[in-house]
């Protein structure tokens, strides 16, 4: 909390100009504003912890004065402080202490030569402590040295709450990083270095996380999981990454919630829905515990769709818990802990679809315009509970076990009976025209009707034991055995009719009517070690197991990591990654397009190959860091799919191999002080070749004379180019003014027909995704007194976002329509226009 001005400094200000006189108009009032009053100096600064981050609710202090102030979320603070004595005659110093949980305190003399223009600019860095603290004893770091793991981020948390998105989503975050791909702002799903939403791993605090089964478009999704409110740490691995976390195919994200030190209330509210947070801490320090609940409306947003108008109502909500028992001794309570994380998410999608209108060409200076008139309604809800236990003792300083327990419980629901009626008209492109822009020849009309009546059930229990040793300082180990048990029963009923006797040769009628129930077994295990060969050199190698009673595969994971740094420049780390890593099926890529299971498909096999460094170095005397790594991932047993929106369809057979290859960099630091920014860019190529596949070979007179492999295809994230940048500025001398942006480019993706994969990338269905988001924000400091009433707001942020701000038609997918003579249209998919978005976060 950062000491303020009264509310009637201005005032003040302008009474002593005018009873001044005009000599003293002249100076800027600014100026005045700055200036200490008689016989007191201000001082100003950043408080940093190692590893360079900023840190929060640090306490700063002058010895032997009163009062006091702490660092706002950007590590700054601002201080008043009485002149020392003498310091008019060059003797005379302050001594300036801070102090924060966790850390070793820091006093800085502040030299009267320092002092000499009556304010301070300073410098401070906190060094992690791990000695005993109001009865608190505080074990390891805030965060993993990134130094010493490959393709790993750590993030800022309160960067998600600020960063301008369209429903302020957690994942906005990571869709700026390299390799993350999202074409789609409407969704929380994301793809890393070619990978598909299904291949990413989340834990938060060592328990996974699971997305719902049935969500088909990003219109029908929640937020994600992760509630930027109740988080501490965030990392986020893009590749290579140790035996101890499991197996996905493309990222992890590793979370961990707060464990709160005293009490604290968030509220935010916006045009698209609120959130509200509390945590607080018992007076023992024994138990802390933090909750969050949020409510997203969506109607706002999906009204701007182009080409699908209609009644949305679309509510997501859910509430988290989060509790932290120590269950140790007075002198150390978290010897013994247990942590208890319980969810409940709520999805009520709900759309009556009236009319729908998009323009598109179909060749050089031919366009089509499809219109359809809609009868009927659809309806989607998802109930998810998900939460675990975790159990940790601290043995002996060296080894800590841990018991992790965590639980799943989904139940989802999609009806559908809607009719639409469309045709299909050229339109004139003619400017001379007076019919410019309108249809002038109807070629084709058509019906069609959808409906379904699908219903899942799944459930996921599972138990893991953890150990982790360290002998040495150089060495640790780490263990785990982790058991689950998994029941899905899905049904489902859906039937789709076309009608159309001017609009294609006869009818068409598709049924999907099945009823599925499977019970599956899981066990895993793995073993690591980290060898710290000395303080520059760090190597971990281990290996992890996982068997499926379904298809009795059992597999083995070996993994290597290596980080060095140089000697004659420490800043400079080089690192490599090496290892097997398996996706083993679950539910989803079991069933296939007909809606049939296959016990018998195999795990996905890839070989991440990674290679990169990382620069850190001081430039204007902030910090910045600089990352490049180049990658290569060799899949075999892959199980090919294609994306429909945000719905993944899956062959459910091992019908491929396939590569990944590309580079990513990222320029992050404070390019602005205080306000940490970032520029990233990714440049990837990904393509499989497909077992059975095959090309028609014509002779010179075009008769066809037999058939040839296919070769290697696009997969359906080819994204060639993905460039995020998220930065943030504010006023000089005023930090509490900002300024963000937040933009994405990603280039055209590869789109096929449905089922029809050899034609994927053939087409020029490729539109390239751009979008930039503008965000201001204020921040009112409206309580100094640490002694004022809990419901006196801290502070208030106000803030005014642009989201798409240049109006750019992206589009999310394409829907694939025939006209009368056979030929086939890619009708693009439009996403959200430009919207004005007003936000407030009070901290209490």
């Amino acid at each position: 909390m950062t000491n303020r001005r009264p509310s009637f400094w201005p005032t003040v200000t302008v009474r002593a100009l005018l009873l001044a006189g005009p000599a003293a108009a002249l100076v800027p009032a600014t100026a005045l504003a700055q200036q200490p009053a008689a016989g007191r100096v201000e001082l100003r600064g950043t408080v940093r912890d190692a590893a360079g981050q900023p840190v929060e609710q640090a306490s700063v202090s002058v010895e032997g004065q009163p009062g006091g102030t702490s660092t706002d979320e950007a590590g700054r603070f601002r201080l008043s402080a009485a002149r020392p004595a003498g310091s008019s005659l060059g003797g005379g110093s302050l001594t300036v202490v801070v102090q924060r949980l966790g850390y070793a305190t820091v006093r800085r003399t502040v030299s009267a030569r320092e002092l000499a223009d009556g304010a301070a600019e300073l410098s401070l860095s906190l060094q992690a402590s791990t000695r005993a603290l109001d009865n608190v004893t505080v074990r390891g770091q805030r965060g993993v040295d990134t130094r010493e793991q490959i393709s790993l981020t750590t993030l800022e948390p309160r960067t998600a709450k600020e960063i301008p998105s369209t429903f302020g989503d957690f994942n906005a975050i990571l869709k700026t990083l390299p390799g993350v791909q999202s074409t789609n702002e409407l969704t929380s799903t994301y793809s890393v270095r070619g990978g598909n939403y299904d291949e990413n791993l989340v834990y938060v605090n060592g328990i996974e996380i699971y997305r719902p089964f049935l969500v088909t478009q990003a219109q029908q999704e929640g937020l994600s999981f992760v509630n930027p409110d109740l988080v501490d740490k965030v990392e986020f691995s893009s590749g290579g990454w140790q035996p101890r976390f499991g197996d996905k195919l493309s990222s992890v994200l590793n979370v961990e919630y707060k464990q709160p030190t005293q009490r604290g209330l968030t509220a935010t509210a916006s045009l698209v829905g609120g959130a509200l947070s509390y945590e607080n801490v018992s007076k023992s320090g024994r138990v802390s515990y933090l909750g969050g609940l949020r409510y997203k409306t969506a109607d706002y947003i999906l009204g701007t769709l182009r080409q699908l108008k209609g009644g949305y109502n679309a509510d997501y909500a859910d509430g988290q818990l989060y509790v932290n028992i120590g269950l140790g001794p007075k002198d150390d309570l978290q010897k013994t802990s247990l942590g208890v994380l319980g969810s409940w998410a709520h999805n009520n999608y709900r759309f009556a679809p009236q009319t729908g209108q998009v323009t598109f060409s179909t060749g050089t200076n031919q366009f089509q315009r499809l219109t359809i008139f809609y009868d009927g309604r659809e309806r989607m809800q998802y109930d998810t509970y998900q939460g675990g236990l975790n159990l940790r003792h601290h043995f002996t300083p060296k080894l800590t076990g841990e018991l992790i327990g965590g639980g799943l419980i989904t139940r989802e629901y999609e009806m559908r009976d809607v009719e639409a009626s469309y045709r299909l008209a050229d339109i004139n492109r003619d400017p001379n025209s007076p019919d410019f822009n309108q249809a002038v020849r109807q070629r084709d009309v058509g019906s069609r009707f959808d409906h379904s009546r699908n219903r899942l059930l799944a459930w996921i229990g599972t138990v893991e034991a953890r150990a982790t040793y360290a002998p040495a300082p150089r060495h640790e180990l780490r263990v785990g055995v982790k058991a689950g048990r998994e029941h899905v029963d899905d049904r489902l009923d859906e039937y789709a009719f076309t009608d159309s006797a001017d609009y294609v040769p006869a009818k068409r009628f598709s049924r999907l009517r099945t009823q599925l129930d499977l019970t599956s077994t899981r066990v895993q295990g793995y073993g690591q070690h980290t060898w710290r060969l000395d303080s520059l050199r760090t190597v971990t190698y281990g290996v992890r197991l996982h068997y499926w009673s379904v298809n009795q595969q059992l597999t083995v994971s070996p993994r290597v990591q290596f980080a060095a740094r140089s000697r004659r420049h420490p800043s400079v780390s080089y690192k490599a990654a090496t290892g097997l890593y398996y996706q083993p099926p679950f539910y989803r890529e079991l069933r296939n397009q007909q809606g049939v299971l296959n016990p018998a498909l195999r795990a996905q096999r890839s070989v991440h190959v990674i290679g990169g460094t990382e620069y850190r170095f001081r430039y204007w005397g902030r910090p910045f860091q600089l990352t490049g790594e180049a990658y290569f991932k060799y899949l075999t047993d892959v199980i090919p799919y294609d994306v429909d929106n945000v719905r993944l369809r899956y062959f459910a057979q091992n019908l491929a191999t396939a590569y990944v290859a590309g580079v990513d960099g990222r320029l992050s630091g404070e390019f602005v002080p205080g306000a940490e920014s970032w520029f990233s860019l990714g440049l990837l190529t990904t393509r499989e070749n497909l077992r059975g596949d095959s090309l028609t070979v014509y002779n010179g007179d075009g008769q066809p004379i037999g058939k040839k492999e296919k070769g290697y295809i696009r997969r359906p994230t080819d994204q060639r180019v993905n460039l995020g940048i998220f930065f943030q500025d504010h006023l000089p001398n005023n930090p509490s003014v900002r300024g963000y942006v937040n933009f994405v480019f990603g280039s055209g993706l590869p789109f096929s027909p449905p089922a029809l994969p050899e034609l994927r990338g053939t087409s020029k269905l490729t539109r390239s995704y751009k979008r930039v988001d503008l965000g201001f924000s204020k921040v009112l400091s409206l309580r100094t007194i640490r002694s004022s009433k809990f419901y006196q707001p801290e502070s208030l942020w106000m803030g005014l976002e642009v989201l798409n701000v240049f109006a750019a038609n992206n589009v999310a997918g394409y829907s694939y329509i025939q006209d009368l003579n056979g030929a086939t249209y890619g009708v693009p998919n439009y996403l959200s226009q430009r919207v004005v978005n007003l936000r407030v976060i009070a901290r209490f």
